[in-house]
């Protein structure tokens, strides 16, 4: 019987012939963690009693989630990982420099093959680029840290084919949402879940991203993607090591398929409070807005920018509506400044914040007021996802939010073909 993808990586890591519901302690070829579990990750590091990280090299932590502090107890936490970093030599990437799933990828920590754990849920957006990446907690990455090892039960993969050509103003996130409105929030729980299909082919690597981060929100355990040419170019532009491109065999074992045709696919908007309350965009243009944001792990790359920019330039938002904008990492906030979109975006009236997740968790740069409603490019809409468990979040792609933003309600971006 033939292997999927998962069960290829885990094998690789391990040594061992696995298949799905196997459980092996494995390699592990990078790690890291954010300024929500660092502390713990420290913590527990230190509780271990080991001299010194495994490889300090394929260790580093990032403060990405409340960047800059917004208060005295993150600002210590802050400082706790900026002391542990110099204390061991263990790379850091501090305030401003962005998300971490941005970063990891960006900066060549990762490669095709690999099997990677951060102490983030969103690790998963890595298999974009063929990476076996998951979230787990901050005790297991403390561990891995220590010993470059930990325990992975192989998941069974669900095939998910997508096919047909996208119509214009529908992106990689519109497809995601009608995925997470049929599979369900649970659907995927554990399971590996591997893309494939003309339309995945069409998308650019940071559309695939978009993809892969959002595994996690059916309860997948990974998304992956083979490494078509694409990826392989994507994957020799950021990082200097060696990419080992995985496959699934042609009689891989799957514990499901599932096709979809998203040639006639309209823009779709989640509803509050679940990701999988999926509604066409069409059925939401009574709905006012307070707030637009657009950034975070899953909808801050420069082709978001680049498509919310489009549809701003030379008009102005609603003056009753709040448009946030926080690029995924200084890297992309540089090349949007050279592009002229971060201009688009002032001029327009928009705040544009340090990169970073900014007001995706709630904890500052845009909390809402009760009552409030806001449409973000973000990956979850539960109560309080934004910072107040009395306001309401739709999800949606940068050009939905975009064309929401100039109307002060839901709006379908398809109003603007000419522009994207």
């Amino acid at each position: 019987m033939g292997k999927t993808i998962a069960e290829k990586i885990l094998s690789s890591h391990s040594g061992k012939d696995l298949k799905a519901g196997d459980i092996a302690i494995c390699n592990v070829d990078f790690c890291f963690g954010q300024d929500g579990t660092s502390s713990i990750i420290i913590d527990s590091f230190k509780k271990l009693s080991v001299a010194k990280p495994f490889d300090k090299s394929k260790f580093y932590m990032i403060i990405d989630h409340s960047a800059p502090s917004p208060n005295i107890g993150v600002s210590a936490i802050h400082k706790k990982m900026r002391d542990f970093a110099k204390q061991f030599e263990i790379g850091l990437y501090d305030i401003g420099c962005g998300v971490c799933h941005q970063l990891v990828p960006q900066e060549g920590y990762v490669t095709c093959g690999d099997l990677v754990i951060g102490a983030d849920s969103h690790t998963c957006t890595y298999g974009a680029i063929n990476v076996f990446s998951t979230g787990v907690g901050s005790t297991d990455l403390a561990i891995t840290a220590a010993s470059g090892k930990n325990w992975f039960r192989v998941p069974e993969t669900i095939k998910i084919v997508v096919e047909g050509r996208l119509p214009k103003g529908v992106y990689s996130k519109d497809v995601m949402l009608h995925i997470a409105k049929d599979i369900g929030a649970n659907g995927a729980t554990y399971k590996a879940v591997e893309f494939y299909g003309d339309a995945i082919s069409a998308m650019s690597v940071d559309a695939r991203f978009t993809i892969t981060n959002m595994a996690v929100e059916i309860g997948a355990k990974i998304g992956i993607m083979e490494a078509d040419s694409k990826v392989l170019k994507w994957v020799a532009e950021h990082s200097a090591r060696e990419p080992k491109p995985v496959k699934a065999d042609m009689d891989a074992k799957y514990y499901s398929v599932k096709t979809y045709n998203v040639s006639e696919l309209v823009p779709q908007v989640a509803k509050p409070h679940a990701v999988d309350n999926v509604a066409d965009v069409t059925e939401l243009a009574d709905v006012k807005i307070d707030q637009a944001f657009v950034g975070t792990c899953t909808n801050g790359r420069l082709e978001d920018l680049e498509i919310t920019a489009a549809i701003l330039k030379g008009r102005k938002i609603h003056p009753d509506v709040k448009f946030v904008i926080a690029p995924a990492s200084r890297k992309i906030y540089l090349e949007a400044l050279r592009k002229g979109y971060i201009d688009i975006f002032i001029n327009a009236g928009c705040a544009v914040v340090a990169p970073g997740c900014g007001p995706c968790v709630g904890t500052h740069n845009g909390v809402l007021a009760d009552g409030e409603v806001a449409i973000s490019t973000a990956n979850r809409n539960f109560k309080g996802r934004m910072g107040n468990p009395n306001s309401f979040i739709y999800l949606a792609s940068p050009a939905t939010v975009a064309a929401s933003a100039l109307t002060g309600k839901i709006t379908d971006p398809r109003e603007h073909k000419k522009r994207l």
